[in-house]
Parts: structure tokens; sequence; C-alpha cells
């Protein structure tokens, strides 16, 4: 899609707990593709935030004797303290008890009223608090467990408002086809067939057996159901509804920007079922993908305090250093797939990628130019021989390659291209032997053709992971004799560092000893 402009959101993460390098992997992919899109030039708004309201939050807050907002203001700060830690550049962070928020659901519940799109009745059914989910009797089985989160589900009956979800269907219908809107395919086929096939049931909006939710202006008995609650943050935090609401034109209403929501399995059926019915009921567009990204597992299966199999980012970054964990996270996961997190993982693909690839390919670059050209990036030139010219024609294909996969948020294969570009030149040092042309002195032109191509494709190189590698690109740009960067539309001028003297630098990373490193990393996971 040629759009000019992008809306990417995080799912809002509902803080009830440490954050963990789990929380990290969605919120670092998306920042990725936020951050490649303004390298680009486009303008892009990402947001990220908290789901703060429900029952559990009320009850985790009761069980620590404190009062609610003050035990919701403590979550939220260690998850922004992350996203600090991580690099992350949000543009803004939104929190369902933020005033901006709740009016918004109030508003939204009032329009739902006036247009018959709910209505009271009572709910009767299982109710799993932990995933703020209900589930009928066929969902829960006869052990009667969430089948979400497998934990044990409680029989609720309570007087609520309902959702009329079959006066959207058709409309929901309409969104589902297009085949781009849910990725992967597979998710959208399962909602298909587990939801919509079965007979979708009318969705309980809000509850009566807590206070601590957005209260309902024309029944305060009521609170609004924590997923309509939630849901409505892409909109709230755009300005939508009120005297503000520039950024809400901008990046919602405008056919040239497209809204892509980014979220985890676990929750697809809000947003690919409710949401779209939801916006449906209000005349507003609809979004424009909705991806579903897999969870960062661990051996013995999803992460969670209680397995102790928690791994947190602070030590890795403080150990390992922020661009480390970024490239694992993105790298080492196929985004929209299921990955695991191990130690002996983590390690290798420091050591395969950052170490051997990247930054060898630098320092044996930037040490030949200096004792070759004396620090002097020689003049490029097109085609002295065969291997000059197939890799020159790596560059314009890796870069192309690199926007289309970006721009369909194949992130990960995006930038296993880029280090497949890095590896052909790794090759072609080896191939070219320059310590045997520099015996030669007729063999001079080869040889500041060799050190004049590999600068180049570091160049390019450098750029391209600058997304991910927001600290190492500018220490290659230093290395390169470019102490401000380039700009994005430089890359394919070969001729930009031309003349350009070299800096020797420390290793960009550190080869790291295995076996001292994953014991280490595994004495991590032990400490709960």
């Amino acid at each position: 899609m040629n759009k000019k402009r992008f809306y990417i959101t995080t799912p809002i993460y509902y803080p009830s707990g440490e954050p963990h390098i789990g929380h990290a992997y969605c919120t670092t992919l998306c920042d990725v593709f936020a951050r490649a899109k303004r390298m680009r030039g486009f303008e892009c708004y990402f947001l990220t935030g908290t789901d703060e309201h429900g029952q559990k939050i009320e009850q985790n807050a009761l069980k620590e004797g404190k009062d609610t907002q003050t035990y919701i203001d403590e979550k939220v700060a260690v998850f922004k303290k992350l996203w600090t830690a991580m690099r992350i550049s949000n543009d803004d962070f939104i929190r369902t008890t933020q005033e901006r928020h709740m009016k918004v659901v109030q508003e939204v519940f009032t329009k739902f009223l006036k247009n018959d799109d709910v209505y009271l009745g009572s709910y009767e059914g299982w109710y799993c608090t932990p995933c703020e989910s209900f589930w009928t009797d066929t969902q829960v089985g006869e052990n009667h467990i969430c089948p979400d989160c497998g934990r044990e589900v409680k029989r609720e009956k309570e007087e609520a408002y309902f959702f009329k979800t079959n006066k959207y269907l058709k409309e929901l219908e309409k969104y589902y086809d297009n085949p781009d809107v849910i990725y992967p395919l597979n998710r959208k086929t399962e909602m298909i067939n587990t939801f919509i096939k079965p007979g979708l049931e009318d969705l309980c909006v809000s509850r009566t057996t807590f206070k601590w939710g957005v209260p309902i202006r024309e029944n305060k008995e009521h609170v609004a159901y924590v997923w309509l609650d939630a849901l409505f943050n892409y909109l709230s935090a755009l300005g939508y509804g009120s005297e503000n609401d520039e950024l809400y034109k901008k990046f919602w209403e405008d056919p040239e920007s497209e809204i892509i929501h980014v979220i985890g399995a676990d929750i697809t059926r809000f947003h690919t079922i409710y949401w779209p019915e939801f916006l449906s009921a209000l005349n507003l567009r609809l979004p424009d993908r909705v991806f579903v990204h897999g969870l960062l597992m661990m051996k013995d299966g999803k992460m969670s305090k209680s397995k102790g199999n928690v791994v947190s980012p602070y030590p890795l970054i403080d150990r390992y250093g922020v661009d480390t964990v970024r490239y694992y996270l993105t790298r080492e996961v196929v985004f929209g797939s299921d990955g695991q997190f191990t130690p002996e993982q983590f390690v290798e693909r420091i050591n395969v990628d950052l170490v051997n690839n990247l930054g060898n390919l630098v320092k044996r670059t930037v040490s030949m130019i200096t004792k070759y050209c004396d620090g002097i990036i020689p003049e490029f030139k097109k085609v002295i021989n065969e291997l000059d010219k197939e890799l020159e024609s790596i560059v314009p294909l890796t870069i192309e390659s690199y926007e289309n996969k970006l721009d369909d948020l194949h992130i990960t294969e995006a930038f296993i291209d880029v280090f497949n570009m890095l590896g052909r030149a790794n090759k072609y040092i080896e191939e070219m032997a320059p310590w045997t042309l520099a015996k030669d002195p007729s063999k001079k032109e080869e040889l500041d053709s060799v050190m004049a191509h590999l600068a180049y494709v570091i160049l390019v190189g450098a750029k391209l992971l600058e997304p991910i590698l927001v600290e190492t690109s500018s220490k290659i740009y230093t290395q390169l004799g470019l102490e401000n960067g380039i700009d994005y539309k430089e890359i394919k001028d070969s001729s930009r560092l031309n003349g350009l003297k070299v800096v020797n630098m420390d290793a960009l990373f550190p080869r790291l000893d295995v076996a001292k490193e994953v014991e280490y990393i595994k004495d991590l996971m032990a400490k709960k």
C-alpha cells in the first residue's frame, strides 16, 4: 500500500506484573517499523500504553493494601521505564485511566444506547478474571478451564449491557473479504470457524460486580467492560471526539494514512471481531491491517512468574547493550510466528551476526583502508571485475527487498536480507584477498576498488540497520568519516564516501564466551 503516513499501535499492556522480554518483543518490533518509516521520510505515529481497568487490577490493589490508582501508577511507571531502557520511540503513551480516554468511552457508550446497539440484560456464564473474558460451557469444557490462559474460571451472574453483534455481521464479513486485513491468514480462518460460523453471541459490554472501570453515565451501577474500554484507546489517543482532533483527522480519517494494529494471538477475537463491529456501529473507518504476532516462548512454555522462567530485559541490556537485545528480538523470532528464547540462541546470535558478520567486517575494512590507503576511502569506480559487479548488484536488490518486506511487516526477513548482504561482503574480502593485492603496485587500482566497495556496503548496511541498532549505526558512520551520518536517500549514491578519512575504533561488539554467558543468563532465569 502506497500511503503517505502510518499509524502503528501495540496492544496496550495489562500492568498486573513486572514487564519481561516477552512484553519488549512486540513493542520493539513496532518501534523498528516506526523508525524505518520515519527514516525513509514518511510520517508515522506510534502508540503504546497500558490497560488499567478491570476486576484483576482491583483485586491486586486490595491484596497489596493500596489505593487502586496508587497501585496502578506504580505499575505503569515500571513499563515506562522499560520502554526508555529499550529506546522505544513512541509518540504517545495512552493510559485508560486518563480523563481523555474515559470521556471517549462514556460518549461511545451513549451513542451505542441511542442507536439501539446495546440493551440491558443479565449474564450468567463462566468468567476468567486474569483474562477479563467470558466463556460458554462448551469453551471451558468439563474442567471449567479458560481456553486462553488455562486457569480455572468461575460462574458469574450479573446484570449487564450487551452489544448486538449480529447487527453488524454483514459489515464484518465485508471487512473479511479483504485478504490483507488480518495476518497471518490462519488467524482469520480461526475467527470464522470458531466464533462466526457457530453464530456470534451478543457481547457483554458492562460489569456491575466491581467498580474499577469507566462508569456508564446512564446507569451508574455499571462500568464499561474492560474490552470495550481498552479497544477505544486507539481513538482516544488521537483526540477522537475532542476539540483537539487534528491527529485523529490525519492518522485515522485521512485515507492516505495506513492504520496498523499489532497484537498478540490471545487478543485476536477482540481486535478482529468486536473492534470492527464497534467501529461500524459508529460509522468509522476500519483498520487497514491487524497483524497478529507470535509469542516469545521459553522451553517450558509461555513466560510466567509462577514458572520462574521470566527473563528481564534490564540485566541483558546492562551486560550486552540495548542494540544487542533489540537485534535479538527482531532477528531470532520471525514476526508473525511463535519463537523461543534460550540462552544458547541469544549468545550464538550475537556472536554469529553482530560480532562475526557486522563487527568484523567494519573492523577489517577500516583497518585495511588505514593500512593500504593512508586512511582515505578511495574513489568508488564501477565494475573493475566480476566480483565487484556482483557485490554492486546486491546493494540495490537488498534496498528494494528491505523496503518491500518492511512495508508488509515482514520485519525479520527484511533484516535477514541486510545481513546476507554483509555476509556477501565478508566473502568478497576472502575472494579478493586485498593483502595479496597490496603486495603488487600494479594492482593498486584493484585494491582501491575493493576498499571503496567494502566501505559503501558497510554504509548501506549501517543505514538499513539503524532502526534496530540505535547506538551502533552512529559508531559505524563515525568510523567511515561521517560524523553526522547520512540521509536515507543518499544510500544509493556509491560515491558518498569518496575521499573521507576513516577513524579506527574499538570493535563494535565484543566476542562472547559462550559457556560463561549461557551460564549467566541461566542464573538470571533462575532468580524469581
